[in-house]
């Protein structure tokens, strides 16, 4: 049984802890939204995007040219909340692009960003 200076104690090094966690997750909240999304990833610059979010063939008829810049998460997020356009892009490329993120998978470039934005917040 522990005596009552030791969960004292032990209460004293939790608080603390919770006092150091809570800007460490601020931090991240604001890293996550401003992490990047490059759509289509590096592997496959150039590519352009269907209406269904698969990569395709550059100028395949009816598919979209690539991003001209990465999309920030809270950019993504956003749009994927409320289904608000991405910036720079007409309301169908929006779309495909967020279909795109959606199926985006691990080791792809954009991925980590994509899943952090996923997570939820407390």
């Amino acid at each position: 049984m522990p005596t009552r200076r030791r969960v004292l104690a032990l209460g004293a090094v939790t608080a603390g802890a919770v006092v150091s966690i809570r800007p460490a997750l601020a931090q991240t909240v604001g890293s996550v939204l401003n992490c990047q999304i490059p759509v289509p990833d590096p592997g496959r610059a150039g590519s352009y995007i269907d209406a269904d979010g698969k990569v395709v063939p550059a100028r395949t008829k009816g598919a979209f040219p690539p991003s001209t810049r990465p999309f920030k998460g809270e950019e993504v997020k956003r749009a994927m909340a409320n289904g608000s356009t991405l910036p720079g892009v007409d309301s169908e490329r929006s779309r495909a692009y967020v279909k795109y993120i959606r199926r985006l998978q691990r080791g792809q470039g954009g991925f980590t960003c994509f899943a952090s934005l996923q997570m939820p917040r407390g």
